[in-house]
């Protein structure tokens, strides 16, 4: 996009507040987007449309997408994980108040497919392919992999098999495919290999880089990626979110990498984001506001580094 080197979603919204325990007011999620599209992000992960008797955070989808601003050209994308989801997501669009991106997800491997999905691979494929199909020309598709770089009952996972999963996506006509280290075992030298492997499947898709901070190597991770070409990335304010900490494969910090410091390492580097950084700063301040504790941003806590912030330290602190 014009102004930016690179494109950052901000993934508070859902994937951060996927496992809170306590439900976020519908007032404060809409503020928050809304604070999320004057920063400047060209990307904002505003909601999902789950059952809301099996993902409670996500009762007030409608009403989310309803009440925040919309941005020029600003992508709100919400998550998708069935046919039904689909098609409430059809309806909000159809009188102007939905999401411009749905995500569409499948697991990279058949043992977490079959535990998380409660389904097969094969059968997730089709149902993926019949929320496709129904979306088609509505909505922007977003591919999602997760497992993409390590499986906690497969383990290491063939990069042939991301690369194959990325080509059907765009086959089904995603536009962006979201790549995912959702147990945080990426590494550097494997996030260039699966990264190069996927171009090459398929070279007009999107990839985008979605990691979490897990063995603190998220940031890593990142740079890895801007090194083979990545232009797009997933984050979330305060590092909050990715999976919850007490199911079998999740321990120590499980979130996704946060927003403060990935901005500020990539204007450290001259490389663009094209945010208003005042503005990230008070987003950081209201969504620790909001969810009423300190998060995990390292940035948050010491300000933005002398490039990033022209001389000036700016802490959600000030």
């Amino acid at each position: 996009m014009a102004g930016r080197d690179v494109v950052l979603c901000e993934c508070f919204a859902r994937d951060g507040l996927q496992h809170e325990p306590e439900f976020v007011a519908t007032a404060d999620k809409i503020a928050l987007i809304d604070m999320f599209t004057t920063a400047g992000f060209a990307r904002v992960e505003a909601t999902s449309y789950s059952h809301p008797a099996q993902v409670p955070a996500f009762r007030d989808a409608t009403e989310v997408l309803k009440g925040i601003l919309r941005g020029r050209g600003v992508f709100y994308k919400a998550t998708c994980p069935n046919l039904r989801a689909v098609r409430r997501a059809l309806d909000d669009l159809a009188v102007n108040a939905g999401a411009n991106e749905l995500s569409l997800l499948v697991s990279a491997t058949e043992a977490h497919t079959e535990r998380n999905l409660r389904t097969t691979r094969a059968a997730q494929w089709e149902a993926v392919a019949a929320m496709a199909e129904a979306s088609r020309g509505r909505a922007r598709l977003v591919g999602v992999i997760s497992m993409a770089f390590g499986c906690p009952f497969d383990g290491e996972v063939d990069p042939g098999r991301v690369a194959a999963d990325a080509a059907q996506f765009a086959e089904l006509g995603a536009e962006i495919l979201t790549l995912g280290d959702t147990i945080g075992t990426a590494t550097p030298r494997r996030v260039k290999e699966v990264f190069a492997r996927v171009k090459a499947a398929a070279p007009d898709i999107i990839p985008v880089a979605h990691f979490h901070d897990t063995r603190g190597s998220g940031i890593a991770n990142c740079l890895a990626a801007l090194d083979v070409g990545c232009t797009y990335f997933d984050s979330a304010f305060g590092g909050v979110g990715g999976h919850p900490s007490q199911i079998e494969y999740g321990a120590g910090m499980t979130g996704n990498v946060a927003t403060e410091d990935l901005v500020n390492i990539m204007e450290e580097l001259g490389v663009s984001t094209g945010l208003d950084l005042e503005r990230v700063m008070d987003a950081s301040r209201q969504c620790e506001a909001v969810l009423g504790r300190q998060l995990e941003s390292r940035v948050a806590r010491s300000g933005f580094g002398l490039k990033a912030g022209k001389g000036r330290l700016w802490t959600s602190q000030q």
